[in-house]
């Protein structure tokens, strides 16, 4: 995506307030973990455009992002072992009343993650569609796994999920950044069961249910105006 197409992003009323409200939050010197998404790389833009974060020190969670952030002349940063971030940026797919969150239709849950976890404040920029009773409801949820065996993985997951399917790309099953496979599972029920029982499963790396994760979520409506929410107080 060009720098153009992501100015365009601005375009859209709900996505343009809630990347306005993640920009104010980053402060200079700050370390900013950035996720993926179009309202990701909204925010991006309007960080692009603040003098006094020239030369911004980011880790970016998809190749994608991260070439977006060499072309904004931000310092893209690796997570060694030694770094802290203070703030993570990221976007979501479902947002539950308890802040819970389905992600990885970007497919780049698993960086995502780690990304997040990695920072103290955790903020997610979404359109207030989103928003949903429960996890599930509208998205099936991804679930990154290992290539070998990626069918016999998948039927196992059917078997006690119903409908799985396998992500495709041109040239047949996706890869992620990271190499793997993705599934989608479409899922109801508790979702911190659900959880649980996937990161038992063998062959699967990690799935895109953010539980107790998220500090924030930034909610935009069509008439630009933010719904705030967050997991304390």
């Amino acid at each position: 995506m060009d720098r153009q197409s992501i100015v365009a992003l601005l375009d859209d009323p709900s996505r343009a307030c809630v990347a306005r409200e993640a920009a104010v939050r980053v402060r200079p010197g700050a370390v900013v973990g950035l996720g993926s998404g179009r309202a990701v790389w909204a925010t991006m833009e309007l960080l692009a455009r603040r003098d006094e974060l020239a030369g911004l020190r980011v880790v970016t969670a998809s190749s994608e992002t991260e070439q977006l952030a060499a072309s904004f002349g931000f310092c893209v940063e690796h997570l060694d072992g030694t770094l802290t971030l203070d703030l993570a940026i990221d976007g979501a797919d479902e947002v539950a009343p308890d802040l819970g969150l389905l992600k990885g239709h970007g497919a780049a849950l698993l960086r995502e993650k780690l990304v997040a976890i990695a920072a103290r404040r955790f903020v997610i920029v979404a359109e207030a569609s989103k928003r949903v009773d429960r996890l599930g409801q509208q998205r099936p949820l991804p679930v990154e796994v290992v290539r070998f065996g990626c069918a016999d993985t998948a039927r196992r997951l059917r078997a006690r999920f119903g409908e799985v399917t396998v992500r495709t790309g041109e040239d047949g099953p996706l890869v992620t950044d990271e190499g793997n496979h993705l599934l989608d599972l479409a899922v109801s029920g508790d979702a911190a069961a659900v959880a649980t029982e996937l990161s038992c499963t063998v062959g699967v790396i990690e799935h895109g249910l953010f539980l107790d994760m998220a500090d924030e979520v930034l909610l935009g409506a069509a008439d630009g105006t933010v719904e705030t929410l967050r997991r304390h107080g």
